[in-house]
């Protein structure tokens, strides 16, 4: 039998029903999991990009190796001089505030690792809290999100906070303890995130306006770095949640590439998902100092090849990997063709004995993207980085 419903009633039936769906639809909008995460990108950090579907499901803690992590995770960019300025003002080095906008240039150009230098020590109270602000918080994940998002490997750490962070015996109380104190909070705050975001405890800690600054340390400082070290370590893993097994990174003192000090270096609590973390400028002259505008000789190949052997026996073939934390050619009198060279053997240097490379990019010589147009300014250096 075919029913006829009269026009008042049947609106009055679709206006219930209405209803009846945005209530339902109210209830459940904090119906989440614990494992998902916010969307949402607060203004300064670019409302105008589309939110992506995400490619990996986040929260997932994978049954994998840190060596096996490592070999997955690709050739990476520094998001350089932005969240890591020494103030309170993140443009002050001459950087727009870091967006999602830069963070799509990036992975459309290759990258598949993004390392986010992060400086606190300016958006936190007095200890003994050491509380970090809320707001520097969101505005750090939402840069965090967005590459997890599109897949990237992202990599936090404690970048220039060498104001607070001394390694030496009279300071090493006070450092532990407001560095117990961040790395609980910001262990917290990621918790439910998957293991594509690992931590980076330290970035190239070392005791600042020292002789032995650059040159290794000492070896009071060394130790009390490992101390330093166990003391993030701990903290971190306390947090429990996905943190029990995240995958750390940790580097020798100041990051350098000399014996002396990975012959320091303690693996704190002898844990298996930590990664080694090196910064290598290299060689000094043509990638840093810019005394030396020419790098291609055979020579010059020989002697990258020879760092890399040494990386490996020392740390590789002993079964910890290793990320090459920083890397680049500072752009002042070398050509570009010079640095494009340069950057090619480097990068495939990396890759053949399973080093990820993540190039420095701190918009200004070494710059390789300008942010504020996201225009990339040396696209060949770029996909060399990029093993493009």
């Amino acid at each position: 039998m075919k029913l006829h419903i009269k026009p008042l009633f049947s609106l009055f039936l679709l206006l219930t029903l209405l209803s009846f769906l945005v209530v339902f639809n109210c209830s459940n909008s904090d119906d989440v999991t614990v494992t998902q995460i916010a969307n949402e990108v607060p203004e300064e950090t670019d409302p105008e990009t589309p939110e992506q579907e995400a490619p990996v499901e986040v929260g997932v803690i994978r049954d994998i190796t840190a060596s096996a992590l490592v070999a997955d995770m690709g050739p990476g960019w520094n998001f350089g001089n932005s969240f890591d300025v020494r103030s309170r003002d993140k443009t002050l080095w001459g950087n727009p505030l870091p967006t999602t906008r830069t963070v799509d240039a990036v992975f459309d150009r290759g990258f598949r690792t993004l390392r986010l230098p992060v400086t606190w020590g300016y958006n936190m109270g007095d200890g003994p809290s050491f509380t970090i602000e809320p707001s520097y918080f969101d505005r750090v994940e939402a840069i965090v999100s967005h590459a997890l998002e599109k897949g990237m490997y992202v990599i936090i750490n404690v970048h220039h906070d060498d104001e607070w962070i001394i390694p030496t015996r009279a300071n090493a109380s006070a450092t532990n303890a407001q560095l117990s104190r961040v790395w609980s909070q910001i262990a917290t705050r990621f918790r439910n995130y998957s293991d594509f975001l690992i931590f980076e405890v330290l970035n190239e800690p070392r005791h600042v306006g020292t002789p032995e600054e650059w040159t290794g340390g000492t070896a009071e400082g060394r130790s009390v770095l490992n101390t330093f070290h166990k003391t993030a370590l701990d903290a971190i893993r306390a947090t429990g949640g996905n943190n029990t097994e995240r995958k750390i990174m940790i580097p020798p003192y100041a990051a350098l590439i000399s014996e002396t000090v990975w012959n320091a270096l303690v693996i704190p609590n002898n844990d298996p998902n930590v990664i080694i973390s090196l910064h290598a400028y290299f060689p000094l002259e043509f990638a840093l100092l810019a005394t030396d505008p020419d790098w291609g000789s055979t020579e010059d190949r020989r002697q990258v090849t020879d760092l890399m052997n040494r990386i490996a026996s020392n740390f590789i073939n002993r079964g910890f990997p290793v990320v090459m934390g920083e890397w680049g050619a500072i752009d002042t009198i070398a050509s570009a063709e010079a640095r494009e060279t340069h950057a090619e053997f480097f990068v495939q240097a990396c890759l053949s004995k399973g080093i990820v490379p993540i190039v420095w990019d701190d918009g200004g010589d070494f710059g390789l993207l300008s942010r504020p147009i996201s225009v990339w300014e040396f696209p060949n250096i770029a996909d060399a980085a990029a093993n493009r």
